[in-house]
């Protein structure tokens, strides 16, 4: 396992760490989750965990050339479902502890982050010695 963490590049240590650290701050800090966690949504403690489960697997995937690409595709998956919530909590910024500039500045962010996971877990990097195709 330890020569499979150093296969990995440090764009994927970076974000293995930071999907892993996301994913244990739901479970020590899982309340304020599940404050952001939009009304419509039922079992707020559950979805919770859940994405915490989720993130830090996701992140220890992208350490692991073995799962890479799962680890990325389903990372991927996770920000598009949970993008919503990034809009709701504008929509309710009154409610929020968090500035109003701050919720309009994390929404760009999350494409951001999904074409960093891209690239980091599932864009096949050309090879400098394979030869160019002109068909």
């Amino acid at each position: 396992m330890i020569a499979d963490l150093r296969s990995s590049t440090w764009p994927q240590r970076l974000l293995g760490v930071f999907f892993m650290t996301t994913g244990i701050l739901h479970f020590i800090n899982a309340q304020s989750f599940e404050n952001i966690t939009p009304d419509y949504l039922p079992a707020h403690l559950a979805l919770v965990l859940i994405s915490g489960v989720a993130e830090f697997a996701g992140g220890l995937g992208l350490l692991l050339p073995q799962v890479r690409r799962q680890a990325g595709i389903g990372l991927i998956l996770l920000l598009i479902v949970i993008f919503p919530a990034n809009i709701d909590m504008l929509v309710h910024a009154d409610e929020q502890s968090i500035p109003e500039p701050l919720l309009w500045a994390r929404l760009p962010l999350q494409p951001l982050l999904i074409w960093w996971v891209y690239r980091a877990s599932l864009r096949q990097e050309r090879s400098p010695t394979a030869p160019c195709s002109t068909t």
